[in-house]
This record gives structure tokens, sequence and C-alpha cells, in this order.
């Protein structure tokens, strides 16, 4: 058996997927990897298996029958599991993509793809997941990466990778700027980030970790990028 690195050992990945030769192909190549897989063939039951089991990441395909990935994808996020989502999709673009980040989505995969660049992005992602430091508490909002939850004013804040790993930013250089760069270099290390994408991830953030209480902590800097600062 052999193995890229230590991220993919016993790490667990769920694939949801309807096409079964994609699937087997899917679970294969990463069951050869090192890592354990479980698969399941439509919404319902996938959503159910995400909630009910614990994984490290999860493929998901958005045309699945019975609930489609999108919603599935909502669903697990309004049920507070920040758990890893790659999106598999004929659909290519933009507006597609930005719909699936906005569902929830960590990262995206265009068909057909190659298991290699799959497989990068999951370690991506598990990388982002386990090796991030917390951060510091700003404005009474800290983020813990282990378990990708913020917490603001004692109300606990579950986030996907993506809306951690663009928070965990923030938190690190407040109250300087993050550019734009930093962000698609960080955030999306293995694919490539765009304007569009992080704009999507900052108005969800502030969609969870501002609008909900008293002040703002994100603020635009036009043309260059975001900073995080508390103003009394």
């Amino acid at each position: 058996m052999s193995q890229s690195d230590g991220t993919a050992a016993c790490a667990r990945v769920l694939v949801i997927e309807d096409q079964h030769d994609i699937a087997a192909n899917i679970w294969d190549f990463l069951e050869n990897r090192g890592y354990q897989v479980d698969h399941c063939a439509d919404g319902n039951t996938g959503l159910a298996r995400a909630l009910h089991s614990d994984f490290d990441a999860i493929v998901l395909d958005i045309g699945l029958p019975r609930m489609d990935g999108l919603i599935l994808c909502r669903k697990l996020r309004e049920a507070g599991h920040g758990v890893p989502v790659i999106m598999l999709t004929a659909r290519d673009t933009l507006d597609d993509k930005l719909r699936g980040f906005e569902e929830g989505a960590d990262d995206y995969l265009v068909k057909p793809f190659e298991m290699r660049e799959l497989e990068a992005r999951i370690r991506a992602l598990l990388r982002s997941k386990s090796g991030a430091p917390p951060a510091a508490s700003i404005g009474g909002l800290s983020y813990d990466a282990a378990s990708l939850t913020a917490e603001r004013e004692g109300r606990r804040i579950p986030l996907t990778r993506l809306q951690g790993a663009v928070l965990g930013l923030l938190l690190e250089a407040s109250p300087r700027i993050v550019r734009y760069s930093t962000f698609f270099s960080s955030a999306w290390p293995d694919s490539d980030g765009d304007l569009p994408a992080l704009q999507t991830q900052i108005y969800e953030l502030r969609t969870l970790v501002d609008k909900p209480f008293e002040s703002a902590l994100i603020h635009t800097v036009r043309g260059v990028g975001y900073r995080l600062e508390y103003v009394k």
C-alpha cells in the first residue's frame, strides 16, 4: 500500500456519487493510497451517513438522485458540520462554482478529472484542518482550527474549511491588511483562487460572525484586501 504523506494515514473519506464506475475508481485509488473509504449512491443516504459518522473529508457529486449535492451540503452546514467537502460536477461556469461555495463547499473539481488531482485537493483540506494553530481572540471573536469552529460572545459558530482558512488569516494579521494574493496562496494552495470566490467567503463569514452582533469586525480595503479590526 502506498501513501503520499502522513495526512492520508487512516483518514476517512465519504464518497457520495451515483455513477458507480466513477465511485469505484475513486474508492480503489484512495484506498490504495492509505485512505479509509465509504460510499453512498444517493443524496438522502449520503446526508444521513455524513451526519451520523465521523469523516475527515467528503467527495460530493452535485447531480445526485433523491437530493442534489448542493442541498446536501447546505443541510450539512446548517446542522453545524464543518467537515471539508469537495464538490464534483460537470458544471464548469463561474456561477456554478460560486453557488457551490455559497452552499458550503470547500473545493470544486470539474469532471473529468485526474485521480491524482483529487487526492492533492483532499490532502490540502486535511492539512488545513489538522495543521493550523488556533488563532488569537480579537474583539470577542476566536477561531479553533482543530474543530473548524469560531466563537463570538459565547456563541459557537461552525465553519467550512475555506471560511476557517480565511478567518484564520484575518485573525493572525489583525489589525493589518491581508492582501488578496495572500488569501489566494494560503486558502487555495492547490487550486486557483480568484476574487469572486474570496468575496463569496467574506460574505458568508460576515453573515456568520458580524451580522448577528452589534459591531462589525471584518472591513474591506478596496482594491487591496480585507482586515479584521475591533473598533470600540
